[in-house]
């Protein structure tokens, strides 16, 4: 396939091939972002790329994350932060829980535990874009994962 359309991967630049889409999802981005702390919702982001394997989400997420003051450690840690709860916050990991869980659907469905658990720290506003965020990372990891978006160089 040739086209001026394709990526540097080869594959299709989905903002050139599909703007209507792309467009549709970066309004489902804005409104994914609203109502929850900023460094929740960069975890968030960043463990559901680590899980789906997107480099290109990984490098953006991690560098908005520095951006905005989140700590080394957790980031460092992000990918085992089960075996350093005391890092976490409740509510951070409650959210990454919930993430885990949306992301990794073996088991068929998100478990009541994991539900209850972020439903008791976050109010029904902050759980509906707990919830919006780790749908919306998710849908943008696997779109640059099938188009293997690569992330710029430095």
């Amino acid at each position: 396939m040739t086209s001026n359309l394709l990526n540097t991967a080869g594959r299709i630049d989905l903002a050139k091939t599909s703007p209507e889409f792309f467009e549709a999802m970066m309004t489902l981005s804005s409104a994914a972002n609203r109502g929850v702390e900023p460094e929740i919702g960069e975890l968030i982001k960043i463990r559901a790329s680590q899980l789906n394997h997107c480099a290109f989400c990984l490098d953006m997420h991690l560098k908005d994350a520095r951006r905005i003051g989140v700590d080394e450690q957790k980031l460092d840690l992000l990918a085992a932060w089960r075996e350093v709860q005391e890092l976490y916050t409740e509510r951070e990991r409650a959210a990454l829980d919930l993430a885990e869980a949306i992301t990794d659907l073996g088991d068929g469905h998100v478990p009541d535990a994991v539900y209850q658990r972020a439903a008791a720290v976050f109010t029904e506003a902050e759980l509906a874009q707990v919830i919006a965020m780790a749908v919306t990372i998710n849908s943008w990891n696997r779109i640059n994962v099938s188009v293997r978006t690569q992330p710029p160089a430095r």
